[in-house]
């Protein structure tokens, strides 16, 4: 009788936990779903399981461009772009340039339509935020610097090495052209990747402790890590007046009166020879080279002048070493003529400093014990400029984005120097014609134009050459740039 008890006792106490089990989970079902919408929906991620495969935190590449294969949520920014914050253009004005944070997709304000560049499938599709045109204003005072305050709380969807934030500084026009690159690349396909406020060039005021902790997660040109922040201060300082942020320093003195400002960048393509373009380089109010630059005796294609120099200390030692046999023996010499680093490690902040101060490179592969003297003799500090790495990281993630970033050579993949001299331009002058860069019949011209005998162009991991030659045909194509071709496309 005992025993009957215990098992009828048993059987109904199984029966309440499973009759409990089953209500509990009746109640429940629903909230897992409820918190899918969510992420699908409104783009917040509730929860990440840090081995999920889920598309949600990581969209894959298509294997054959950089386009993404998945729809923009409506009210966010794609995951793919998100890394810390996200930010956008600020479109207040100043009458000096200020540095300081732009509003991000939390502020409420609509991202701009879904640009798609059609013609060519090598471009990732971004959608940002663009601002209006600008007036045109002058300053000599530098920028009153301001903490970066991170308004919006992002996905961990990117790699930290990708890093889409930027600072952004109100930095006046030098001109009022009504046909800029300012004001037509809004109505283009460019307009929604295009930031006007970013700064080009890094200088002393830069150089805060909030700036080296936000800059020294990005390797190489990307950032300032593997640079001692004692190293980067010295070097900048001497990076301190307007001529070190202004692109553009003379041109008060060589305007004319004209609204425009005209450049033209002058790579060192096979194309070039015998273009017979020399004459009309050298009419432009600046002209732009890079690297192994070989002018004399090639003038009548190439043009004579050279205002701004673009070269990082590696490109400029070996261009020396591999083109001293074609008449390479330095970078251009003349008074007119600007150099500007590409700042890849830290023998670039020491060289500059040495050149700007005349003093002996402290340390590494240029350690002398005198003076540098590849920019001259009487070369002084406001005729260096030194590109940001904000910009260098910027052009990578919105105009170069290669699929090397999905490799091991992450790390060491940039747009080439004659790619960020090119890009530099578009973000500075009026208007720009190139000479001299890759075009799709490339096979047909030697290397260089001052080539002897024939030689294919050389393509290299930590460069995506034919990413940039599609483009330069984009750019073209758009209105933005004019490219040289003998083989129009």
């Amino acid at each position: 009788m005992g025993l009957q008890r215990r098992l009828l006792l048993g059987f109904l106490t199984v029966s309440s936990l499973l009759c409990v089990y089953v209500l509990c989970v009746s109640l429940e079902i629903r909230v897992p779903w409820r918190m899918v919408d969510l992420v699908h929906f409104h783009g917040t991620t509730l929860t990440q399981d840090p081995n999920s495969k889920s598309q949600d935190f990581e969209e894959p590449l298509g294997s054959s461009s950089d386009r993404w294969t998945h729809p923009l949520p409506a009210t966010t920014f794609h995951p793919k772009l998100l890394s810390g914050t996200v930010l956008h253009e600020n479109t207040s004005a100043t009458q000096a340039p200020t540095l300081k944070s732009q509003p991000s997709a939390a502020t409420g304000e609509q991202p701009a339509k879904n640009n798609t560049l059609p013609q060519l499938g090598d471009i990732t599709d971004f959608s940002y935020m663009s601002d209006g045109t600008d007036n045109a204003r002058s300053s000599t005072k530098g920028p009153n610097l301001q903490h970066q305050q991170p308004t919006h709380t992002a996905r961990t969807t990117e790699p930290p090495f990708i890093g889409d934030t930027y600072t952004s500084e109100d930095i006046p026009p030098q001109t009022d052209c009504p046909a800029g690159v300012k004001r037509k690349v809004l109505s283009t396909d460019f307009g929604g990747r295009f930031l006007k406020h970013i700064p080009v060039l890094q200088w002393a005021k830069h150089a805060t402790t909030e700036q080296y902790e936000r800059l020294s997660r990005y390797p190489g040109a990307h950032g300032w890590g593997g640079i001692d922040y004692k190293t980067l201060a010295a070097a900048l300082s001497v990076l301190n007046s307007s001529a070190n942020w202004q692109m553009f320093d003379d041109w008060s003195q060589r305007s004319n009166k004209s609204q425009c400002i005209h450049c033209a960048v002058v790579g060192n393509g096979g194309i070039l020879k015998d273009s017979k373009k020399g004459s009309e380089i050298d009419k432009h109010d600046y002209v732009f080279r890079t690297n192994g630059a070989v002018i004399k005796g090639f003038e009548p294609d190439v043009g004579s002048r050279t205002t701004h120099y673009t070269f990082s200390t590696n490109t400029l030692r070996n261009s020396m070493r591999s083109y001293a046999g074609q008449g390479y023996l330095g970078p251009p010499l003349s008074e007119e003529t600007r150099y500007v680093f590409l700042p890849d490690h830290d023998r670039d902040y020491l060289l500059m400093k040495a050149a700007a101060t005349h003093t002996p490179v402290e340390r590494g592969p240029e350690h002398s014990d005198s003076p540098p003297n590849y920019f001259g003799e009487n070369v002084s500090a406001e005729k260096l400029k030194m590109y940001h790495p904000d910009f260098i990281r910027y052009l990578r993630n919105r105009f170069l984005r290669s699929q090397a970033l999905k490799t091991k050579y992450k790390d060491i993949y940039r747009p080439s120097t004659g790619a960020v001299m090119l890009l530099a331009a578009l973000h500075t002058c009026d208007q720009v014609s190139a000479y001299g860069f890759m075009t799709p019949d490339y096979s047909n011209y030697s290397d260089h134009y001052y080539d002897s005998i024939y030689h294919p162009v050389g393509f290299f991991i930590n460069h995506d050459l034919r990413m940039e030659m599609n483009l330069w045909q984009q750019l073209h194509q758009a209105g933005l740039i004019r490219l040289y071709m003998r083989q129009q496309i």
